[in-house]
């Protein structure tokens, strides 16, 4: 099929009937039976893919065709029937399948190490294995439609395409170790960019193994000022172009320069969708850039609850805590931490979302004791307090006055990358 392309010509984005048009016109002269969409799971509310599905399952399912729906979970818990509804609308929440990262999966090759080591400047020489969830290789399936939002991403520089595939129904290794390569690599080096390594990896991947499977990716960029989503535009293909002309208009909507480093910064996560610092941390990863030396990053969480999204990455995260990058290596390395050395996935989450000392990190809870908090290597407060006196429903995104003192605010920070113009123009 010859890609489509639509993007919004005013800020308010495209109409739902303009996305519908182009969902329909991508199905125009396909004979299709049967069709596994993969979806992004509830952490991306915002990409606009919940109203894609939706489309596509109607349409489909009205013209006779078995339509499946995945959700890209990765290592994320399964969605509930509430954020379901939230998301997809009326499809029935028995459509779902569920993606099992550590046991869904058949390998369908490996990264050479050569390769590795050529795109990391030689900071990794080991090779990585490519794993997806067995149904994505299942031939009876005529078309697998992978729709999702390109947005900066710490591990790989903008999320979607095939990341989709390797990580959201991949397997342990490649999510293991594609952080781990981006955490070494340097995730500063990376968040906001196309070509990282970790994107080669992944193209690799769809170049030598994926290649003649029946993938259609349906990419959007969006916004969500006030919580609601503006799709800026949708990117239909089933090559790499897709991906290429997405990021470039995702680095205009979705980068924010700041003028100089971030003295206070106050970041909220909403309850719906942040309930653990796997996820919550994306404050951490996505400010950094902006943060001042010394600085302080106040993290608004009403809803985080635990640590790891999956039990044993919690108990990770309690065990080694986040400690800055050198301390995590240096734990990672000792011969006697073979369960952080399995869980490199988890490693690398421990060196994102430390700050190395730079800035400090503080939580303000509710649902998590400030003691656990503490014992992972956060500062950690009231929510109530902190939030009385940083109102979330009061402060506007940018920058605020608040007893005096100059705070940026940030409602949601799965958005966005934010960039001390005066560090990078530097």
């Amino acid at each position: 099929m010859k890609d489509i392309y639509l993007i919004a010509e005013s800020d308010n984005g495209l109409t739902k009937e303009e996305i519908k048009t182009a969902l329909l016109k991508s199905l125009e002269g396909r004979s299709l039976k049967k069709v596994l969409i993969l979806p992004p799971d509830f952490t991306r509310f915002h990409s606009g893919a919940g109203y894609i599905t939706n489309v596509y399952y109607h349409t489909l399912t009205e013209q006779g065709v078995q339509v499946d729906i995945m959700p890209a979970l990765g290592t994320h818990v399964a969605v509930t029937q509430e954020q379901w509804k939230a998301m997809f609308g009326d499809i029935p929440y028995d459509r779902m399948l569920v993606h099992n990262w550590r046991t869904d999966v058949v390998r369908l090759g490996e990264v050479p190490a050569e390769f590795l080591s050529e795109i990391t400047e030689g900071l990794w020489n080991e090779p990585v294995t490519a794993e997806v969830n067995r149904l994505v290789m299942d031939e009876s399936y005529d078309l697998i439609i992978s729709p999702g939002q390109v947005v900066p991403h710490e591990v790989i520089g903008m999320a979607n395409h095939s990341k989709n595939l390797f990580v959201g129904v991949g397997g342990s290794e490649m999510i293991n170790k594609s952080h781990m390569v981006g955490a070494v690599y340097g995730m500063e080096r990376m968040m906001g960019k196309d070509h990282t390594p970790v994107r080669r990896v992944f193209d690799y991947g769809m170049e030598h193994f994926l290649k003649d499977r029946p993938i259609m990716f349906v990419l959007t960029v969006t916004t969500a000022p006030g919580g609601n989503i503006h799709t800026h535009g949708i990117f239909i293909g089933e090559g790499r172009e897709c991906l290429t002309n997405a990021v470039k208009l995702a680095q205009q909507k979705n980068i924010d320069f700041v003028e100089h480093g971030l003295k206070k910064c106050v970041v909220y996560l909403d309850p719906s969708e942040f309930k653990s610092t796997w996820l919550g941390n994306k404050a951490v990863y996505r400010t950094r850039m902006a943060m001042a030396d010394g600085g302080e990053l106040i993290i608004l969480a009403p809803g985080v609850e635990r640590f790891g999204e999956d039990d044993r990455v919690d108990e990770l995260i309690r065990k080694y805590g986040y400690r800055g990058r050198l301390k995590t290596l240096e734990e990672f390395r000792k011969p006697e931490n073979t369960d952080l050395r399995e869980n490199m996935g988890a490693a690398a989450h421990l060196i994102h979302g430390s700050s190395d000392g730079r800035f400090t990190i503080t939580y303000a809870v509710k649902n998590i004791t400030k003691e656990e908090i503490a014992s992972v290597g956060f500062n950690a407060s009231d929510y109530y307090e902190t939030a009385q006196k940083y109102n979330p429903d009061k402060l506007k995104y940018g920058y605020n006055t608040v007893d005096g003192e100059e705070i940026y605010y940030i409602p949601n920070p799965a958005l966005g990358l934010w960039i001390n113009r005066e560090k990078f123009e530097g």
